[in-house]
């Protein structure tokens, strides 16, 4: 596939304009807010102001993330699958992490053809800034599977790539807070060059 116009045909994403330092002017960059409910909503929104055509051929998102034993801090990763690890119905029976009663399987695989990193890291989101989680989740954040859940239904490519601030431990708030910024620019070197030298 290709990719034509970056500024046209890939939306990037992410949650908050603090992580990009105001470093991807010239790119096409939907900021969300914190969580899957305003991902969701500003994922969906956007692309309801196309109407029937959404010009994009790929979502990539970008942010930060914690690893609790998987990788360090400062790595730059991709994650091409996403589950909801705040999604707990087992009471009713169903397993954990399945949203009841839809065909959706409880994890999203990535769609996108276009992966420069290829680590295929398993990212749970949820609604909570973890500092404690089991050691075999690799990467944890708060928006990635409710945006991989909207580009699912509307059939768009998508891809998510993190930045590692944190070991999701005790001391995750105040290494996010130093580290918030620092992604971007090995962002913008290991995936956007790579983008649009594919283009």
């Amino acid at each position: 596939m290709s990719y034509g116009n970056i500024n046209k045909k890939t939306l990037i994403v992410c949650a908050l304009e603090m992580e990009t330092q105001s470093q991807l002017d010239g790119y096409d960059v939907l900021y969300t807010g914190v969580g899957k409910v305003n991902a969701t909503y500003k994922l969906t929104q956007h692309f309801g102001k196309h109407g029937s055509h959404i010009p994009y051929d790929l979502v990539i998102n970008y942010g930060t993330a914690g690893s609790p034993k998987k990788y360090k801090q400062g790595e730059l990763v991709d994650c091409t699958k996403f589950f909801q690890r705040d999604m707990d119905v087992r009471g009713l029976g169903f397993p954990l992490y399945q949203t009841p009663f839809e065909t959706i399987p409880e994890t999203i695989v990535s769609n996108s053809e276009f992966n420069p990193i290829g680590k295929e890291s398993v990212c749970g989101t949820g609604d909570s800034f973890v500092e404690d989680i089991e050691s075999w989740v690799q990467v944890v954040d708060m928006e990635s599977y409710a945006l991989a859940k909207v580009c699912h239904l509307y059939n768009v490519p998508f891809i998510s790539f993190k930045y590692i601030t944190d070991g999701a431990d005790g001391n995750a708030g105040g290494d996010w807070e130093e580290n918030v910024g620092k992604g971007v620019v090995k962002f913008k070197e290991k995936v956007l060059d790579k983008l649009e030298n594919n283009s």
